[in-house]
């Protein structure tokens, strides 16, 4: 018994001494890498963090590197000491390694930690003064020093600026320092806090993590496109795709995460990093090399900046019942606090290239749903019509799914259908799954694809912590890619801030409650929530009202009864001018009047006469028309990309000419006439649409506009007030030779303004507004409740 306990002995010496002989062997020529956790004891760094190092050490023991590894946090040495030992006791070995080499290499881990206290800048001097001599001693090279910031967000500025001031190594030696999500809570703050690491940090040296991209199947997104692509290239359109989801289910609340959760929400936490990162590896440009890290982060630029602006009408959002008492209890809030927090949304997106316009992407998450499942699915169209058999392979649907894990088939995977092409497989250390559990994956036996699968699943946190020790950056976040994708995310989050999210109960009992539909561009609930609502006031007494306002007609009703209203009054008088003339010409003010009526008119009137409708406008910014700030890229965005109108029915104002903006010199007012003269019979247009804002101003026509000299001109050059100050506008004698205008105000702000209007007889200087007055047409003002009653 004793010799074979000896003989056991011996065999462990003779391993351990047969790794320090290959450690020592490369060391010289590879070096030493120091990896310090700040925040060591942590959750996450409990979860996942020691044991993806552990899981590097293991990967890495014996090939030339030597390690020390430091726990850091803001405890006392000894009790921090005691909580990292406890954490590294639960570490648990990669399968590959044998009992015998496994428990080595935990032991000579486990002396390579220790804890230290991170609290002040002497604290980092001493750790890295303690680096240093151990390096000297040992007679070694560093190669490198990677720090792991398992931190809040808000103190990644001050550890950057001790890290940078204390800790980094020799020329020689590289610096890389993680960072965790959440960075930032909207573009102004993470543009904010790039700014601040940017002080301190260079981007090549900051890798800021989202452990979706390390996950298995995600990684391999590319790598599958790219060892498929000519099988892929055909089909990899809006011709051939149909519709795409990417969706991440969690059964599991908020409870205990509450503090975090209730200032970011679901959108934040999930759909703007993880389900954005999967939709751009699935839809970018593929690079030339996958290698290439700089490529591939530059092709994710160019995706996101393809992407169409998104608000609320794209959106819907919801919360479970437990939540806002949890909150409550967490935070301390009274009996009548509500939060707005959603732990639910579903937001469709659309790109505006060649490529994919017009494919919808369903993006979903939420928390207390039925089941834990994340995947991402490219549904194809079916071009086949069976008209027996059904069932076989060849009339089911087509599709692609890049399949997590959990779900009903636990286990990471990419499913092609078998009625769609064999793939090849996306790398030697995947397997083609023969052998088919009796199960169905979104509506369809997992026999109907081919299935491929890692051979052996590892942790995203393995995988992201050894691309940063190799200092692979296309793994990772980088500067710009980050503020691009808050750049296309805050427009929604500013304009869901005041909604409130639809209740529901969590679990199987959500039934159908959040399903949710499109509708043209637009994103609904498939069905109503069922609420007990306590009428008041005008609202259940009348939808829509007709009578006079300064001395003309007009319509008032709540808000998207009155856009209806008008959307229909303008499509009987698009058929009236059609039918007497031939055409329709409609001209649209600029500003935020006209937003919810191009919105209605885009995507609910498709009997609407475009292919007869010309489009003017009635005022424009002297900015490009490629510019946020330009009126005409307004209404292309809100309406002309989205319904089939002649190019030559559209007519911007021409206020960039000659490389220029709105210069008298360049005529473009003159130009703009010529072409109303045109095209216009006796330059009436048939309907005029106009807005007022908070000054009286309508068009861009301002109450110190001039306009005597101009008196029988039909567009001038104008000053606005407001920035940008230079304007170019129809002016009121093109306006008030209109058959019909129609002068839109809604919202509780414009309340105080229409109180004046209504006060005041016949024109006034200080309302321009006033000036409107057709001569032989008819002006209707269409006034919603909260304008009219306040």
């Amino acid at each position: 018994m004793l010799r074979i306990r000896w003989e056991l002995l011996l065999m462990a010496i003779i391993f351990w001494q047969r790794g320090q002989t290959e450690m020592n062997e490369t060391k010289q020529s590879l070096g030493h890498v120091s990896v310090v956790i700040v925040g060591g004891t942590g959750d996450l760094a409990r979860k996942y963090l020691w044991q993806g190092f552990f899981q590097l050490y293991a990967d890495q023991v014996g090939k030339g590197y030597t390690f020390s590894f430091f726990g850091g946090g803001l405890s006392p040495a000894g009790k921090g000491t005691e909580v990292l030992f406890e954490i590294l006791k639960e570490l648990t070995c990669p399968s590959e390694l044998s009992a015998e080499r496994c428990a080595l290499v935990k032991e000579q881990f486990l002396h390579l930690a220790q804890y230290h206290q991170l609290k002040t800048s002497e604290d980092y001097e001493k750790l890295i003064q303690l680096i240093k001599l151990q390096v000297e001693q040992e007679d070694m090279v560093e190669a490198g020093r990677l720090f792991y910031l398992s931190v809040p967000a808000f103190s990644y500025a001050d550890i950057a600026d001790k890290i940078n001031s204390t800790c980094r190594p020799s020329h020689n030696a590289w610096l890389r320092v993680v960072l965790e999500k959440p960075f930032g809570h909207d573009f102004g703050s993470a543009q904010f806090l790039s700014k601040q690491l940017s002080g301190k940090l260079n981007e090549e040296e900051m890798y800021r993590i989202d452990h979706y991209l390390g996950k298995q199947v995600v990684s391999k997104i590319l790598p599958f496109r790219m060892e498929n692509k000519k099988l892929l290239d055909p089909i990899w359109n809006k011709h051939h795709i149909e519709r795409i989801e990417i969706v991440l289910k969690e059964t599991l609340d908020a409870k205990g995460r509450i503090q975090f959760y209730d200032q970011y929400g679901v959108i934040r936490d999930v759909l703007q990093n993880h389900l954005t990162e999967f939709m751009t590896l699935m839809l970018m440009n593929l690079p030339a090399n996958l290698s290439n890290s700089a490529e591939i982060l530059k092709n994710k630029l160019i995706f996101l900046a393809s992407l169409n602006f998104i608000d609320r009408s794209n959106a819907v959002i919801g919360q479970y019942h437990a939540y806002n008492g949890e909150v409550q209890q967490e935070l301390n809030k009274t009996k009548d606090y509500f939060s707005r927090t959603p732990t639910f949304a579903g937001v469709v997106i659309h790109v505006d290239n060649a490529q994919f316009e017009g494919i919808p992407i369903f993006m979903t998450s939420g928390k207390a749903l039925d089941e834990r499942v994340s995947y991402a699915r490219v549904l194809f169209r079916s071009d086949t019509f069976c008209v027996q058999d059904s069932n076989n392979v060849q009339c089911k649907p087509k599709q692609i799914i890049f399949f997590l894990g959990h779900g009903k088939l636990q286990y990471p995977a990419i499913l092609v259908s078998k009625n769609l092409f064999k793939p090849d497989l996306v790398s030697s250390n995947w397997k083609e799954i023969t052998e088919y559990k009796d199960v169905n994956v979104l509506g369809l036996p997992l026999s109907d694809h081919y299935v491929q699968t890692p051979i052996v699943p590892r942790e995203a946190y393995c995988e992201l912590i050894l691309h940063v020790f190799i200092g692979r950056k296309d793994s990772f976040i980088s500067s710009e890619g980050l503020l691009a994708s808050w750049a296309f995310w805050t427009p929604l989050l500013d304009s869901l801030a005041q909604d409130f999210p639809r209740l529901y109960p969590g679990g199987v009992a959500n039934g159908n409650l959040l399903n949710f539909q499109l509708r043209g561009h637009q994103v609904a609930f498939s069905h109503e929530a069922l609420v007990n609502v306590i009428k008041t006031g005008v609202e259940e007494n009348f939808q829509v009202m007709q009578g006079k306002f300064r001395s003309s007609d007009m319509v008032s009703a709540w808000a998207q009864e009155l856009v209806e209203r008008l959307a229909s009054d303008l499509l009987l008088a698009a058929e009236k001018a059609i039918h007497e003339e031939g055409q329709f010409h409609l001209a649209l003010s600029g500003g935020s009047s006209p937003v919810a009526l191009l919105r209605s008119l885009a995507l609910n009137l498709y009997t609407f006469p475009w292919r007869n409708t010309h489009i003017w406008q009635v005022d424009e910014r002297c900015v490009p028309h490629t510019e946020s700030g330009s009126n005409f890229q307004s209404i292309h965005n809100l309406l002309l990309q989205h319904i089939r109108i002649p190019y030559f029915n559209i007519h911007p104002m021409p206020v960039h000419l000659n490389q220029r903006l709105c210069v008298e010199e360049d005529g473009g007012p003159i130009l703009y006439e010529k072409e109303i003269n045109q095209f216009i019979n006796a330059s009436r247009f048939h309907y005029i649409l106009l807005g007022v804002g908070h000054d009286g101003h309508t068009a861009s026509l301002f109450q110190d506009t001039k306009l005597d000299s101009h008196r029988e001109r039909l567009v001038t050059l104008t000053e606005s007030p407001f920035k940008p100050h230079q304007r170019m506008s129809l002016t009121f004698t093109a306006i008030n030779r209109a058959q019909r205008v129609g002068v839109l105000v809604m919202g509780k702000s414009k309340h105080e303004l229409v109180t004046q209007l209504s006060r005041i007889k016949g024109e006034s200087t200080k309302y321009p507004i006033t000036k409107v007055q057709p001569k032989s047409g008819t002006l209707i003002w269409y006034l919603d409740y909260d304008a009219l009653l306040g």
